[in-house]
Order: structure tokens, then C-alpha cells, then sequence
């Protein structure tokens, strides 16, 4: 069966999640000519625009644990998900449950 109980909507935890460390990785980086919206006098005028936003520590703070916690909701999520479907018995669900949650 490979689960389908919540219509895969664990994938969309991983997405947020996935999204939330993307912005503490360019912290303080380039923005890209993509990502640029103002012109040449704009970024003159404005030279912090030029690069992404460095958070205080306790907004990265808060955004790791939000990444870990999404994480772990991520893992129950789909183990709970291939029970429901019957892919799991409890002994399964339960061990598989155990495993992914050490591996984070």
C-alpha cells in the first residue's frame, strides 16, 4: 500500500522544514540577480539589500528547533501513516518508529 492515510502530506512538513534551514544557510549571503528588485541607485542607497538578512540568535535559535521538530513530526507522521494503510503491524510501526526518530 505505502501509506496514503494523510494523502502524503508528511512531504509537505519536509518542505517546510527543508525551507527553514535553506534560510539559515544564505544568512548573510549574496542575494542573487534573481532574487535582486531594485535597481543600481536602490542598492546605493540601500547596500544591506545586497546581501540576505542576518537573524539575531534567538530567531536562529527558534529556527532550529522549529527544524528539529518538524523533523520528528515528519518521522511520526509517516509511521503512523504506513500503520494506519497497513503496511506496518503494531511490532513494525513501533520499531520503525524507534529507528527513525535515532537516526535524526
Amino acid at each position: 500500500m505505502s501509506g496514503g492515510a494523510f494523502d502524503y502530506k508528511q512531504y509537505h512538513i519536509r518542505e517546510i522544514h527543508e525551507t527553514i534551514q535553506g534560510e539559515l544557510e544564505k544568512m548573510g549571503k549574496p542575494k542573487s540577480k534573481d532574487d535582486l528588485y531594485g535597481n543600481e541607485e536602490y542598492y546605493e542607497k540601500y547596500p544591506e539589500e545586497l546581501n540576505w538578512a542576518i537573524e539575531c540568535e534567538e530567531v536562529v535559535n527558534t529556527y532550529k528547533t522549529a527544524i528539529e521538530l518538524l523533523k520528528k513530526a515528519e518521522v511520526y507522521v509517516q509511521r503512523i501513516d504506513w500503520y494506519l494503510s497497513g503496511d506496518d503491524g503494531v511490532e513494525s510501526f513501533l520499531r520503525r518508529l524507534k529507528e527513525d526518530l535515532e537516526k535524526l
